[in-house]
């Protein structure tokens, strides 16, 4: 007895006659780079919503001098943060005893920023037009102290917020 086999001829599929090129994993690539692309942006738009300033280094422009014309004294104001406290100063004085933080800082170790927020709030007082801020840190300050801290510079806390001193430049210790 003698089996006969067939041989038929297997057809080639009809896309790989036409040469035409399997993109669907080329999609799936480019999908995941949009959006971790968006996922990115999003994160980094965040940083962009603070004005900070570049310090001013030499001589005052004609600019800066017109800027006071009334000779009113100037404010200059600063605030330092450290593990003790906020130090707040002012070109003209020091607002607290030396050595010692205007706001020191809870007695749990956390820093006062509705006590800072509220020193603000008097500063501006006594000097309305005011709008510049140097703001410096120690290095062991976390990130969010810092963050925190330029918040209750900027404007007042609370249902009717109003703003304080918007133009924050950042310097060093």
């Amino acid at each position: 007895m003698a089996f006969h086999y067939s041989r038929r001829k297997l057809k080639v599929r009809e896309e790989e006659e036409a040469g035409e090129l399997n993109i669907v994993p080329y999609l799936d690539i480019l999908m995941n780079l949009i959006i971790f692309m968006l996922l990115s942006i999003t994160g980094l738009a965040t940083f962009g919503i603070i004005n900070v300033n570049a310090p001013a280094y030499g001589a005052p422009t004609t600019g800066m001098a017109q800027e006071n014309p009334d000779d009113a004294p100037k404010l200059t104001l600063s605030v330092l943060i450290s593990k003790k406290g906020h130090f707040v100063s002012s070109e003209n004085a020091i607002l607290g005893e030396a050595g010692t933080p205007t706001i020191p800082v809870k007695a749990d170790g956390t820093h006062d920023f509705s006590a800072l927020n509220a020193k603000m709030v008097e500063i501006k007082s006594a000097f309305p037009k005011e709008t510049k801020v140097i703001v410096g840190a120690d290095p062991d300050v976390p990130y969010e102290t810092l963050t925190q801290t330029l918040d209750a510079i900027r404007e007042t806390q609370g249902r009717e917020r109003r703003l304080l001193f918007p133009d924050v430049t950042l310097g060093a210790i």
